[in-house]
């Protein structure tokens, strides 16, 4: 199965933020989810291929996100961090 749609996720406390992209190098949409609004959005959405940054919650939500159909990968932070 194929995954055109890309959704890079930054998890938080309180609130999720979303980009979305079905080519690269380009965001198509973004969203800012609160916790539980979060997996209602995943459920809607056609499978997509999901990146978030390796940390403690980060497990959790992957587990569920793949209940729903999408490919999770996740990211060590050296891998994320847009400083480094």
């Amino acid at each position: 199965m194929q995954n055109d749609t890309l959704v890079a996720v930054d998890i938080a406390k309180e609130v999720f933020e979303l980009g979305g992209s079905e080519r690269p190098g380009r965001v198509a949409w973004r969203r800012r989810l609160d916790r539980c609004r979060f997996l209602e959005f995943f459920a809607q959405l056609p499978p997509a291929t999901v990146v978030m940054e390796a940390c403690g919650s980060a497990h959790y939500w992957a587990r569920r996100i793949e209940e729903l159909g999408h490919v999770v990968v996740l990211l060590r932070r050296s891998t994320s961090d847009p400083t480094w």
